[in-house]
């Protein structure tokens, strides 16, 4: 991971979205799950801001739970407020007016988000003919345009195919470009460079810049890749069984990292520059959320957790925040940055 590369942080600017205290809640044959846990945030126009975290974090749920798109045994609480709009308490009505449209997900799976019964052209002209009103034709032209920008070298073939017929890295550019024909004001992606390869990831990149530069597109990046992270985004939060463990700037979080679940994804990183014999992996496992830990989530896997764990966490800070009761200047800290 190559760190001097990373995005300088975007001026002041009004803010886009605004999420307070969301809460996303599943009911199972187990019992409850809570999958979110108290979550804030906010997104300023143009802004990237990325979301980081293992798997079962609760990055994906909480986009889903903005966009009313939650399965049917979920449900969530608290307020997500685009541009003064509260999604969470729009009906589903007004939410079909503003996806797609004005706010667009690029799914993580793209052979499960594409229609298998449908041709690439009908489904991206559809969305253009639904949300502009834009004539079969115009909407073709647009599509044709779409596939060019993300590098699909015959996008005449691709129109008249079907998803099966494309590779795991197409598909995902298909569904990029989908995306993106509406040239949307909130653009949400959950993993957007995963089954691309570097060139391609760097192209997509490029495109996504584009986009903010072009149109002041906000983006809110749900990613694995601290790279991309460190080379797109301004703002990162760093989620950990359903809440959030530390906040801040870009440049914060990977020159200033001050909570040890943060210190050990950035341990766990693969290193352009440098020996590095072997990965670090971060010992044990994901907590279960049917049976979270008392106290801190990251406790049980934490080499610095003490008594003072037991107790939940608490966001502290303000332009910075994180939710660990250990000093930010804990030699402890700087010791668990150097890789065993």
């Amino acid at each position: 991971m190559n760190t001097a590369a990373i995005a300088p942080r975007t001026p002041t600017v009004p803010t886009m979205l605004e999420v307070d205290h969301l809460n996303v809640r599943f009911q199972t044959p187990e019992g409850s799950l809570d999958a979110v846990r108290d979550l804030s945030f906010s997104l300023a126009k143009g802004q990237t801001f990325g979301i980081v975290g293992e798997s079962g974090s609760g990055k994906s749920q909480s986009m889903l739970a903005i966009l009313g798109l939650l399965a049917t045994n979920g449900h969530a609480t608290g307020r997500a407020r685009f541009e003064g709009q509260d999604l969470i308490a729009m009906a589903p009505r007004e939410l079909n007016r503003i996806r797609g449209n004005r706010i667009a997900m690029i799914f993580q799976d793209p052979m499960t988000s594409l229609n298998p019964y449908l041709t690439i052209e009908r489904q991206m002209t559809e969305v253009l003919e639904v949300q502009k009103n834009a004539t079969p034709r115009a909407a073709r032209a647009r599509a044709h345009a779409m596939l060019e920008a993300v590098q699909i070298a015959d996008p005449v073939r691709c129109l008249k195919g079907y998803p099966h017929q494309f590779s795991g890295g197409m598909r995902q550019r298909i569904m990029i470009a989908m995306a993106l024909l509406c040239e949307p004001d909130l653009l949400i992606a959950d993993e957007p460079t995963t089954a691309l390869d570097v060139t391609v990831q760097a192209q997509i990149v490029g495109l996504l810049r584009s986009l903010q530069r072009d149109f002041g597109t906000g983006i809110l990046m749900i990613t694995h890749d601290l790279g991309l992270v460190a080379g797109l985004c301004d703002e990162v939060m760093v989620m950990y069984g359903g809440r959030i463990m530390e906040q801040g700037s870009a440049q914060d979080l990977f020159y200033r990292p001050s909570h040890p679940y943060t210190l050990a994804l950035l341990n766990a990183a693969p290193r352009l520059h440098g020996e590095q014999d072997a990965l670090v992996a971060i010992p044990g496992a994901p907590p279960n959320l049917a049976r979270m830990p008392p106290g801190c989530p990251f406790a049980p896997r934490c080499p610095l957790a003490d008594a003072g764990c037991d107790l939940a966490p608490v966001l502290t800070g303000e332009s910075h925040r994180r939710a660990c009761h250990r000093a930010a200047a804990d030699v402890s800290l700087q010791t668990l940055l150097r890789p065993q």
